[in-house]
C-alpha cells in the first residue's frame, strides 16, 4: 500500500480510513476537508483478500468510511473484524448480493478492457449516472476530474475491482449485529445505489442515522463541503 497516507486524521480520536468506490482515486475525497486521512487502494480479485490486505495494514483500531464499492468492502470488514471499527460510514453502497444485470455489466466491462478498451472510455460511457445533471451544469471540471481518476487507475487495478465486484456477497443478513456508530450517506439523485437502498440499510443497523444529500452518486465530489461536514460531526 505505497500510495497511502498513513496520517492520524484532524478529525477524530481514531485516523480516519477512507475506501474510494470503483475507478476511483483519493481526488474523490478532494475538498471534503478530511486532511490526513488514510486512503487505500482497491487492487484485490476478491472482497475477502481486499479485506484481509486491509486488516493487515491498517491501525489497530480507526473510523471506516466506504463509498460504494468502498462501502461494500468496509461491510465485509465489520462483518469479520467489528473490534477494528470504531465508528462506520457508508455512503452511496449496495449491501445486496449481485444481480445476474450487474454481473453481466462487470462481465462486459472485462471483455472491453481485454480488446484494449482503456478505463477513461469506460467511464465516459457512464458519467451521466454517475454524476446528476445539476451538478455537472453547476461545475464541469466533475466530469473531467471522474475521466482522470479513471485514466489513473488503469487497465489492470480496473479489471481487478470488476473481479472483486463479483466476489460480493449480501451483507445485509449480518447488518443488524454492528454496535458502532453508523452513518449513512445518500445522494437523492443517485440512479446507481438509490436513497431506497440506504433506507434498507437504516432499518437493518440499529441506531443508524441516515442524511439525505442533494447529489447524484459521486456525492464526495458533488457537494464535498456538506459531505465534510456530516463526517467531522459523526466523528466526534
Amino acid at each position: 500500500m505505497d500510495k497511502d497516507r498513513l496520517c492520524d486524521s484532524a478529525v477524530s480520536g481514531e485516523p480516519l480510513v477512507l475506501l474510494p468506490g470503483m475507478n476511483c482515486t483519493p481526488d474523490l475525497w478532494t475538498g471534503c476537508g478530511l486532511v490526513g486521512a488514510i486512503t487505500p487502494a482497491l487492487a484485490e480479485t476478491t472482497v475477502d483478500r481486499q479485506v484481509d490486505r486491509l486488516l493487515d495494514s491498517l491501525p489497530r483500531r480507526f473510523a471506516l468510511v466506504g463509498f460504494s464499492l468502498g462501502g461494500v468492502v468496509a461491510m465485509s470488514l465489520c462483518r469479520r473484524a467489528p473490534e477494528r471499527v470504531a465508528r462506520l460510514c457508508l455512503m452511496s453502497t449496495n449491501a445486496k448480493a449481485p444481480t445476474p444485470a450487474q454481473r453481466a455489466g462487470w462481465q462486459s466491462w472485462r471483455d472491453r478492457l481485454a480488446a484494449a478498451e482503456t478505463p477513461y472510455s469506460l467511464q465516459q460511457g457512464i458519467l451521466s449516472a454517475l454524476s446528476s445533471e445539476p451538478a455537472r451544469l453547476r461545475d464541469p471540471d466533475i466530469a473531467d476530474r471522474l475521466l482522470r481518476m479513471a485514466d489513473h487507475i488503469g487497465a489492470g487495478q480496473l479489471d481487478a475491482q470488476l473481479q472483486m465486484q463479483e466476489s460480493r456477497i449480501d451483507e445485509s443478513r449480518t447488518l443488524g449485529l454492528l454496535r458502532m456508530p453508523v452513518l449513512l450517506i445518500s445522494g437523492t439523485a443517485d440512479v446507481i445505489c438509490p436513497p431506497v437502498f440506504h433506507q434498507a440499510i437504516a432499518a437493518i443497523i440499529p441506531g443508524a442515522q441516515l442524511a439525505s444529500v442533494r447529489a447524484g452518486h459521486v456525492v464526495p465530489m458533488e457537494r464535498p463541503g456538506e459531505v465534510g461536514r456530516l463526517i467531522k460531526q459523526w466523528a466526534r
